[in-house]
């Protein structure tokens, strides 16, 4: 086996919604792989938040402002980036919100906007992208799915639709262009460990677990949270040559969380 072909030497990456979390531990592994990192996030704020983290690494990635719900935006900042960077080779659609309402006390307004950012977004910004991938002759698009693409939840039903539509799109894309060598999967990350769930994962005054954490482990066979550091790996084979046989599938990075059941009471 040529382990070369897990170098992303020389390719554009952009990771959409990089500023920090999950986005920004898959950048940091293209970046340690070769790749070029651009990213973008909704306010100069947060990208000008993100550059600071990346130089904090040495790394130096190109950071734009855009809403990817915003087409038109999405259109000019791909234009820009293809003119300043390059042609961009690989794409991670990271991108993301969530909204934990009861569905009957949601608002058609709230689901709408869920659906906008979680999956019209991803389309929106593959579509930007997939023609200059087809002139290039090779193009990795990773879908950031999740466990809802495949199970349901209280409180989370746009985004369970949302990013069931996710895996959904992930397979079109590959059906649609294939043939054109572009490669089109999703990474679907169980409950990974991150500044946003530190509350749910922090002792109790009597030094038990959250409750929500004792759940976590519990239906969890790798009997822990997933951490950013295990969406590396997977991020860098999708984006690979190592890959180029690997189309329209979902790679759930979950602890095994999936394929269990739970223990019994």
């Amino acid at each position: 086996m040529n382990l070369q072909q897990f170098s992303l030497e020389g390719k554009v990456a952009l990771i959409t919604g990089a500023s920090y979390g999950i986005g920004f531990a898959i950048a940091c592994a293209m970046h340690e792989a070769g790749a070029v990192i651009v990213f973008n996030d909704i306010k100069q704020e947060l990208v000008d938040k993100g550059l600071a983290a990346y130089a904090e690494k040495g790394i130096e990635a190109h950071g734009y402002v855009c809403d990817v719900t915003d087409e038109d935006a999405v259109n000019a900042m791909v234009q820009r980036i293809e003119q300043e960077v390059g042609v961009i080779d690989i794409l991670v659609n990271n991108a993301g919100i969530i909204k934990r309402i009861p569905m009957i006390e949601m608002t058609a307004a709230q689901f709408r906007q869920v659906i906008d950012v979680d999956l019209n977004a991803p389309f929106i910004v593959a579509k930007a992208v997939i023609p200059s991938m087809i002139k290039k002759g090779h193009g990795k698009i990773i879908n950031i799915c999740s466990m809802m693409s495949e199970l349901g939840r209280e409180t989370v039903s746009a985004y369970a639709a949302a990013k069931g539509g996710l895996k959904m799109l992930t397979r079109n894309i590959c059906s649609e262009y294939g043939e054109y060598n572009i490669q089109c999967n999703g990474i679907g990350p169980g409950y990974i460990g991150t500044p946003q769930t530190a509350p749910l994962r922090e002792r109790q005054p009597d030094g038990s677990r959250h409750p929500f954490d004792q759940f976590i482990v519990a239906k969890t066979p790798a009997a822990r949270w997933g951490e950013t550091a295990d969406l590396m790996g997977p991020a860098v084979f999708l984006a690979s040559d190592a890959s180029n046989f690997v189309n329209g599938h979902i790679l759930y990075v979950d602890g095994g969380i999936l394929a269990y059941i739970g223990k019994q009471p």
